[in-house]
C-alpha cells in the first residue's frame, strides 16, 4: 500500500568522477557520491558513496552504502553499510550498522531504534556528563 503523504521518487541522481560540488544538496531520491562533495547532504533515499567519493559534510538519509571517504557526522534512519575500502572520520547515527573488515572508523556511534535519534543522543549526553 503506497503512502498518500510522500510523493512516490525514484530518481537517482550521480556525482561523477573528477565532479567537485561546493555547498549543501538536498533531495527526495537517491544519490550516488563518485566525486567530491564539500557541504552537507539532505535525502530521504539512499546514499551511496563510490570508491573515489568523498563527502566533507554531514549526512542525512534513509539508508546509506559508503565505499569511499566521509569526513563529517553521518545520521541514518535504517542501515548504513560500510564496505571496507570506506574511511569515515566521523560521529555515526543510525538504527543498523554493518562494518567490513577493511573500513577505518574514528569518532562515535549511536545506535537507536527510535526515529528521534538526535534527542537520544543528546539524553545519553547528559547522563554521561552527570556527577
Amino acid at each position: 500500500m503506497a503512502k498518500f503523504n510522500e510523493p512516490e521518487n525514484n530518481a537517482i541522481n550521480l556525482i561523477g568522477v573528477g565532479t567537485s560540488i561546493r555547498g549543501d544538496l538536498e533531495s527526495t531520491g537517491d544519490l550516488r557520491i563518485d566525486g567530491t562533495l564539500v557541504g552537507n547532504l539532505k535525502t530521504k533515499g539512499k546514499v551511496v558513496v563510490g570508491a573515489t567519493g568523498e563527502i566533507k559534510g554531514e549526512i542525512f538519509c534513509k539508508n546509506s552504502d559508503v565505499e569511499g571517504k566521509v569526513e563529517g557526522k553521518i545520521h541514518v534512519q535504517e542501515l548504513l553499510s560500510l564496505k571496507g575500502t570506506s574511511i569515515i572520520l566521523g560521529d555515526i547515527l543510525a538504527r543498523r550498522l554493518a562494518i567490513e573488515p577493511g573500513a577505518k572508523f574514528t569518532g562515535n556511534c549511536n545506535m537507536t531504534n527510535s526515529g528521534n535519534q538526535q534527542s537520544e543522543a543528546k539524553s545519553a549526553e547528559e547522563e554521561v556528563k552527570k556527577p
